[in-house]
């Protein structure tokens, strides 16, 4: 059975100056979810946006025929669980953090689900993949940075491909329906690699909001998933 991909545009490389309009039209030509890259210039160099964005974007996240997308929030921030309840509260369906921005990974994952949402643990190109062992029967999504965080426009670290391998693995051997997300670098031209080694869901910043044709881009990076 082949996987469901998905693919998720990053609203940081987005024109904020029409950011609902961004969302619109980047649904329209076929996006998937709307990812949320939420800095804190503290756990990151870089200072992005808070829930308010959120709730305001929200009401855009439909497809021309009013089925709600969903809303992909990743927490660079320190520390995790207040952000986390007002990005539940104002909509956000996935919320995902890194382990060491939290005191208490479970308690954090468990916060996050208590509201409604999907949890998600995220980690960057360094980190190891051990804090799995305990927790990955709670969670609903495991996010794989390939860049470092704070900036977009990155180039994909391929010391990532073995990471997403073996975070499939981990996936396979739980027996949980986990989406495998990985972001930073992906492109057109590497995304069949990224999916090969296990990935399902592909975050894409300028890969896409840097072109003029949307729709052409994401057709591109789909025709590129299905290549046997």
């Amino acid at each position: 059975m082949s996987p469901t991909y998905r693919i998720a545009p990053s609203i940081l490389s987005a024109d904020f100056a029409r950011l609902g309009e961004e969302v619109r039209n980047v649904i329209a030509a076929g996006s998937d979810w709307i990812h949320f890259d939420v800095m804190d210039n503290h756990y990151v160099p870089n200072l992005t946006f808070g829930p308010m964005i959120c709730q305001a974007v929200k009401p855009h996240a439909v497809t021309p025929d009013g089925r709600p997308v969903p809303i992909d929030v990743h927490l660079m921030v320190q520390p995790v669980d207040e952000l986390a309840t007002a990005f539940a509260k104002a909509g956000a369906d996935y919320i995902s953090f890194h382990p060491d921005a939290s005191l208490h990974v479970h308690r954090s994952i468990q916060n996050i689900k208590s509201h409604g949402c999907k949890a998600g643990l995220v980690f960057n190109p360094a980190a190891s993949l051990e804090v799995l062992d305990w927790v990955i029967e709670d969670i609903d999504l495991i996010l794989l940075m390939s860049v470092n965080p704070g900036f977009g426009g990155q180039s994909f670290i391929d010391s990532t491909l073995r990471k997403i391998e073996k975070a499939r693995k981990l996936i396979d051997a739980s027996g949980k329906d986990i989406r495998l997300e990985v972001d930073g670098g992906i492109k057109e031209a590497n995304i069949r690699a990224v999916a090969d080694a296990g990935a399902d869901t592909f975050v894409a910043g300028s890969a896409i909001f840097g072109k003029s044709d949307y729709k052409a881009v994401i057709d591109t990076m789909r025709k590129n998933l299905a290549a046997s």
